[in-house]
């Protein structure tokens, strides 16, 4: 077993941190326990409750941290080892859902290298190549993942996806919960920490005081015009996409283990070279998850977790991570 220098655990942190989480909300933090054993904490007060009543995508958020840490630790040749799933609390604010130790002597992980360049591309793709390879290679590489082409399919999803999006947009509560979640002007206090800043959202200045008032006071007299669905629309974007990309994992798996899964494919979607972009709504939607399932082609055995719109970026990514300090994260 391995030990853990504080300065170490430092290093990993920092690396594990760009994992995504449901609205950027980061739900996870670390702790070295006496045995030398590694402990993912759940922060029970970091919660999206509208957008994610049963709690589901902050356990798949955590999942999605704990491949940040198997990652970070391949990095160094380190590797999670005996690890148990647990939930102690440890005071009211934290509990433990896992720990483990650490052992030395690994492969590399070839997705390793792709954790820093990972960002959502919240913006239109540009058109597609003709070189098919990077989708046939995402398609290889995973058999959780369902890629489909087809352009007419991706206009019908592109309006599926507004439709579902609205739906849960038109509720007060959840405008209320995105808009706490979102931080549209650089002098929010939390605008480089947490939470879906301007800048991760691919907005100007003038599209995020928009935003704001779309969203917020104006909702409901727009709404009545019938103009704040289009407002809100984000079809062209989706269309411009050169595939959608639907992410399945088996009925009744540990959310735990579905996040480190939906992280590694989203690292996958990266190593091919094209950019994405979650359509969470799709998936939490029943009427619309059940018309991409048929789709899809996917069985009963299957559950659709997320969707995702990939394709070239209109311009060279500079990935940049709004994450909280490290030391916040280590409790």
């Amino acid at each position: 077993m391995s030990e853990l220098t504080p300065d170490l655990l430092r290093e990993l942190v920092a690396e594990a941190r760009l994992a995504p989480s449901v609205h950027n909300i980061q739900p996870t933090r670390w702790r070295l326990l006496g045995d030398g054993r590694l402990a993912l904490v759940d922060a029970n007060w970091v919660r999206a409750p509208v957008a994610d009543p049963a709690g589901h995508d902050v356990l798949v958020s955590h999942g999605a941290s704990l491949e940040g840490m198997s990652l970070a630790l391949n990095r160094r040749g380190l590797a999670i080892t005996a690890m148990t799933t647990i939930e102690q609390p440890l005071s009211p604010q934290f509990a433990a859902l896992c720990s483990f130790a650490i052992r030395q002597g690994v492969a590399p992980d070839p997705l390793a290298d792709n954790v820093a360049h990972r960002m959502s591309w919240r913006g239109k793709f540009a058109a597609p190549p003709d070189d098919a390879a990077p989708l046939v290679q995402l398609a290889v590489a995973r058999d959780d993942l369902i890629c489909i082409g087809d352009r007419r399919a991706i206009a019908d999803i592109a309006g599926w996806a507004d439709q579902a999006e609205f739906s849960f947009v038109h509720g007060d509560d959840y405008r209320a919960e995105l808009l706490e979640w979102m931080r549209l002007s650089p002098d929010h206090p939390h605008y480089l920490l947490d939470g879906l800043n301007r800048d991760a959202l691919a907005m100007n200045a003038v599209e995020a005081t928009a935003a704001r008032y779309v969203l917020g006071s104006l909702f409901k007299p727009l709404d009545r015009l019938g103009i704040a669905a289009s407002l809100l629309s984000d079809s062209a974007k989706t269309a411009s996409a050169a595939a959608i990309v639907l992410f399945c994992r088996p009925v009744g798996e540990d959310p735990l283990t579905t996040g480190r899964h939906f992280y590694r494919s989203w690292l996958e979607i990266d190593r091919a070279g094209l950019a994405a972009c979650p359509i969470s709504a799709l998936a939490d939607h029943p009427d619309f998850n059940d018309r991409l399932r048929k789709l899809g082609k996917i069985g009963t055995d299957l559950r659709l977790v997320n969707v995702f719109r990939v394709g070239w970026p209109a311009k060279p990514l500079k990935p940049r991570h709004f994450r909280l300090p490290v030391d916040r994260l280590i409790v």
